[in-house]
């Protein structure tokens, strides 16, 4: 059998089983490094908790506001163990973890996406023949992980749910619900009441409105007489935090019973030790049940 000749190569390489070397442009060898003995990327722990993980070109990184586009993130705390547990009954093994609350900052213009269309539009709504502004109403715009949150203050909220359902250029729709979020270290907005908005109208668009109020002074408007579908929604956020809904045409508990103390969802409210039996749980005649209309 004749033996190859000098330059020709088998699929596998060179007899000895090793990969040969590439060849320029100009017939000289390049060097080739096996996939095995690249250098590996790493990223460090702060990186890794910051980001989630390494990002790459198409993942950006997962934090609060991407750098460059927006303000860094404010730091509003620090969360000490696995979970951020208190009470001394972090029995994980990582009590000595520190790291910061992040929460997102007010986002500069142009936002991106559809948010400055929506932002101008609602602008302009509010200024039509309504006392209430634009710069009254909205107190920071906030664009996290592709999401548009307006912080509205709570007096306004009426009016900016209505701008947002009815204005043409806007047609917020529907309201898919409404949750509440106890954050007990902001000294006068502890509590906050979230509203989701989608408008069907320009395809799907959503939106997020965040009002926030004391924790000595409970009390939102209502946006029922707007979206109707918050009904039950207000009433489960007030049933779970305590946030009571002025105007609401049935503010009672959902999930509890009526005589249940406390709001289980708020950071305050104790864990353990509660019984699990509703005290005096029964039901009643269809003819004295209570009416929800």
């Amino acid at each position: 059998m004749t033996p190859p000749s000098e330059g020709t190569s088998g699929a596998s390489g060179s007899a000895s089983g090793e990969p040969e070397a590439a060849r320029s442009d100009n017939g000289e060898k390049a060097e080739v490094t096996p996939a095995a003995d690249k250098p590996e990327q790493k990223v460090s722990t702060t990186a890794a908790q910051e980001t989630g993980g390494a990002p790459t070109a198409a993942e950006p990184p997962n934090l609060p506001a991407e750098p460059g586009t927006a303000p860094e993130p404010v730091v509003i705390g620090e969360r000490q163990g696995m979970f951020g547990s208190s009470l001394g009954n972090d029995t994980s093994g990582y009590g000595g973890l520190e790291s910061p609350i992040l929460f997102p900052a007010a986002a500069v213009r142009p936002y991106g996406s559809y948010f400055d269309e929506v932002a101008d539009a609602l602008e302009r709504g509010l200024g039509d023949g309504d006392d209430t502004t634009y710069g009254d109403a909205v107190q920071r715009v906030v664009v996290d992980r592709g999401e548009l949150t307006l912080h509205v203050a709570r007096e306004a909220l009426p009016a900016v749910a209505r701008a947002l359902r009815d204005d043409p250029a806007l047609r917020f729709e529907v309201c898919t619900g409404v949750s509440g979020v106890h954050y007990p270290q902001e000294t006068g907005r502890e509590l906050h009441a979230v509203y989701h908005l989608l408008s069907i109208t320009h395809g799907s668009r959503r939106i997020r409105l965040e009002v926030s109020c004391p924790d000595d002074d409970r009390h939102i408007p209502s946006i029922v007489a707007t979206y109707p579908s918050a009904d039950w929604h207000e009433r489960e956020t007030w049933d779970m935090f305590g946030i009571e809904f002025d105007g609401h045409p049935s503010l009672t508990r959902i999930l509890m019973p009526d005589d249940w103390p406390g709001h289980p969802q708020r950071k305050d409210y104790p864990l353990g030790g509660i019984p699990v039996e509703y005290k005096g749980a029964t039901v009643p005649p269809p003819d004295q049940r209570r009416s929800y209309s």
